[in-house]
């Protein structure tokens, strides 16, 4: 393993109010984005808010810029395009607008038709997702986030012990929450991409953490004088260089998506990007000092067999 860091003495477990303050606020501001999703104040996507999808395909190339005006000059001020120029095609995607039974997709086609009469164009796809179905998906979404944190909890428990798996459950939830809450005061849209990328970003979250409670685990084992804070910052130093090498791999990935993979998986890349940095500030400075809660003799944290 490429060691970029020597031995390390850092007192990560001293620092732990500081890092519960940092927590705190991220994790207050992700509940509270939360709220205001329920309540249809954030910036939601036509997953959830409702709205309409329409997919034209086109005998010529088409401008994405050129489209875009001419949504805007029918108000369609926040329409989302999206281009395939291998086969010419464009996606059309539209929230839900405030007059009553209007028929979106029919005004889109229209638009089109008088826009861009020299180049022929036939519908792909439309879809129209009413408020019912946004909300649905809206307690759907909740519904797979919750089965993944009994899941983390069940497995954690299972492969170490209960606590350790509701320390693991908290660091989850708190990265979750807080990647969340930074996409709300960016403004970012909240759909289901972002809800597939907070999954992801809670699957590596719990990888990391795992690395890093094996080595606590271990250290419980062999130092068993040692008072518990010692326990545990032995096993975050130890795994520290391998935690950094790791997250630094990931990152260079992602950090490509998300300057070269295009405005598709733009919010997607920005998504797991804050992922793995929160994810990996969560697995030293939250999961681990959550343990400290179990004061006392490292045996009281470790099962005897």
């Amino acid at each position: 393993m490429l060691q970029i860091l020597g031995k390390t003495q850092i007192d990560f477990i001293g620092r732990r109010k500081y890092a519960f303050i940092l927590s705190g606020f991220l994790a207050f501001l992700g509940l509270l984005t939360v709220v205001q999703i329920f309540r249809g104040e954030a910036n939601l996507g036509i997953d959830f808010a409702g709205g309409t999808a329409v997919q034209l395909k086109f005998d010529q190339p088409i401008r994405i810029d050129e489209a875009r005006r001419l949504l805007e000059g029918k108000r369609f001020v926040d329409a989302e395009l999206q281009e395939f120029t291998r086969d010419n095609k464009l996606l059309i995607r539209v929230k839900k607008l405030t007059t009553i039974q209007e028929r979106v997709s029919e005004r889109i086609v229209e638009a089109f038709q008088e826009g861009f009469t020299g180049n022929r164009f036939v519908i792909d796809s439309s879809t129209e997702i009413g408020p019912t179905i946004g909300e649905k998906l809206q307690k759907d979404a909740v519904v797979a986030i919750i089965v993944s944190f009994i899941g983390i909890l069940i497995y954690i428990a299972l492969r170490f012990e209960l606590r350790f798996g509701i320390a693991a459950t908290i660091a989850t939830f708190h990265d979750v929450l807080a990647v969340l809450g930074i996409f709300y005061v960016l403004n970012k849209e909240i759909n289901l991409l972002l809800v597939t990328a907070l999954l992801t970003l809670a699957g590596y979250s719990l990888t990391d953490t795992v690395v890093v409670f094996d080595r606590i685990r271990e250290n419980l084992r062999q130092r068993r004088r040692d008072s518990l804070e010692q326990v545990i910052n032995n096993g975050i130093n130890q795994v520290l260089s391998r935690t950094i090498v790791v997250s630094l791999t990931v990152l260079l990935s992602v950090i490509a998506l998300f300057f070269f993979g295009g405005e598709v998986i733009h919010d997607f890349s920005l998504a797991l990007l804050l992922g793995v940095l929160v994810g990996t500030y969560s697995s030293i400075f939250v999961a681990s000092p959550i343990l400290i809660f179990w004061k006392g003799h490292p045996g009281k944290l470790l099962k005897r067999g």
